[in-house]
């Protein structure tokens, strides 16, 4: 453990003294001032993790000691000492963001608690910051990077609305980013040191759903054998990302709107409501308008989430991000795969062919097509072949599905990886699916013999729009 550096302040020498003692023995480095303005001076000239000061004292009292240490230096903590009769000060210091206190006359091991306690917040708070960090930069350069007008433009946006607690309704096709895109919404907000949850609301039952979201009350039912703190309550302060805001059951938009509205929140079971500060994304690949004309979406709500709505664009009109993108998650996938020798790039076909792609998966098809021809890739380069056949368009040896999935068999040089033709057979299956029932997802997953939530987690997974494919005909090519 590395040693602190603590500055002990008290106008009392014996005390001054007795403190060094104590915490030198302890392992800290310690330095100590008479009174407060002493004390600054030391704090202007170097460092310290902790303050630890007497309350009264001549010149500058131990509260505004404590205001202007933070002004100085926001990451120190400081501990207060109090004799008997100045407790009230001890209180008023902690209102003012002190850490804690000590009364006199004090054990030895009663600072040395005090001290330690400070310590693993200071580790705490570190570890906070260099995660955070890390989270920042790991989805900056996932789903912002590029310099395309189209991305530019999505930036500004951000930063113009992240600012403000106003409702945001983020669309666009899927793979392009939304749950991203959110997270840089919090980063950039005046919230960003709260909590950023995000659920899914298509991945769960309906009745499963209202309590991971609102939380319940022990034996509000059969299995509740505790109270919950729901999702509302865990983003208290921060952001709450509703991702698949479109499969939200009429039930629950009702409870949703009444928490826009009311900012409250009532768990399951209970009589009582919470109040929450909570801001609220959403984001949907639906069409929200014709989901409230065919009366599956309330239209109040939908007026309520749509305040901004942000856009994303589809990869295909980001203009040169394609190899940008391709060259970021080479770099990536050389890391993550132990690359040796590494990939240094693409071949001149390769670039072609993902450039001329239209990749109606977006940024999620892009990165599944590199890692697996990161995998399939023996070179330093990677060419076209290494490439998804339809990235290359090179004609696939395989007959369409028919009503009973007759399936053609393979050339003697063709991929023979069972799972990728699993894979490939269950995307051209669920599209056929969606296509003859016109987008319809329920009826989609009945054909399939699938539950709904595994249809949804499927469309995600292969990046497929349920409503683009419902608009193609069945005639039209898998």
């Amino acid at each position: 453990m590395a040693l602190q550096r603590v500055l002990v302040v008290d106008d009392e020498e014996s005390m001054r003294h007795v403190l060094s003692v104590i915490l030198r023995e302890s392992g800290y480095q310690v330095e100590a001032a008479a009174d407060g303005e002493a004390a600054l001076k030391l704090i202007r000239e170097q460092p310290f993790d902790v303050v630890v000061s007497d309350v009264r004292m001549p010149k500058l009292d131990g509260i505004e000691l404590l205001k202007r240490t933070h002004e100085i230096s926001p990451q120190t903590s400081f501990i207060v000492m109090s004799a008997y009769g100045s407790k009230d000060l001890s209180l008023q210091a902690m209102k003012e963001g002190a850490y804690g206190y000590i009364e006199k006359p004090f054990k030895p091991d009663e600072v040395v608690l005090v001290l330690r306690k400070a310590e693993e917040r200071h580790r705490l708070a570190r570890e906070n910051v260099r995660l955070r960090g890390e989270l920042a930069e790991r989805y900056e350069t996932k789903s912002l990077l590029g310099e395309s007008p189209a991305l530019a433009d999505v930036r500004k946006q951000i930063a113009r609305i992240a600012a403000v607690k106003t409702t945001v309704l983020i669309t666009g096709e899927s793979g392009t980013g939304k749950e991203l895109v959110a997270r840089a919404i919090h980063e950039q907000s005046p919230r960003a040191s709260m909590p950023f949850v995000a659920v899914n609301a298509g991945a769960f039952p309906a009745e499963l759903l209202e309590s991971e979201l609102f939380g319940h009350a022990k034996g509000a039912f059969t299995d509740a054998i505790r109270a919950k703190r729901g999702l509302f309550a865990e983003a208290d302060g921060g952001t709450l990302f509703l991702d698949e805001i479109g499969e939200l059951p009429l039930p629950l938009q009702v409870k949703l709107l009444r928490v826009l509205q009311e900012e409250e929140i009532r768990p399951v079971g209970e009589t009582r409501v919470e109040k929450i500060d909570v801001r609220v994304v959403t984001a949907t690949v639906r069409d929200l308008t014709r989901a409230v004309a065919e009366g599956q979406f309330r239209e109040d709500l939908y007026y309520r989430l749509n305040v901004v709505n942000l856009k994303l664009p589809p990869l295909r009109e980001r203009e040169g991000d394609v190899l940008r993108l391709a060259s970021h998650f080479i770099a990536r996938f050389n890391s993550r795969l132990n690359r040796i020798p590494p990939v240094r790039g693409l071949t001149p076909g390769a670039e072609e062919a993902l450039t001329r792609y239209g990749w109606p998966g977006n940024v999620r098809e892009l990165e599944n097509a590199m890692e697996r021809a990161m995998v399939l890739s023996d070179g330093e380069l990677l060419d076209e072949a290494s490439l998804p056949e339809k990235v290359f368009g090179k004609k696939a040896s395989r007959s369409a599905p028919s009503g009973n999935a007759s399936v053609a068999m393979p050339s003697l040089g063709a991929d023979l990886s069972l799972k990728r033709i699993f894979r490939d057979l269950e995307e051209r299956f669920i599209k056929l699916a969606l296509r003859r029932t016109k987008g319809n997802r329920t009826r989609a997953a009945e054909l399939l013999e699938i539950s709904h939530r595994s249809l949804l987690y499927k469309l995600k997974e292969y990046a497929i729009d349920a409503d683009a494919e419902g608009a193609k005909s069945e005639a039209d090519p898998v």
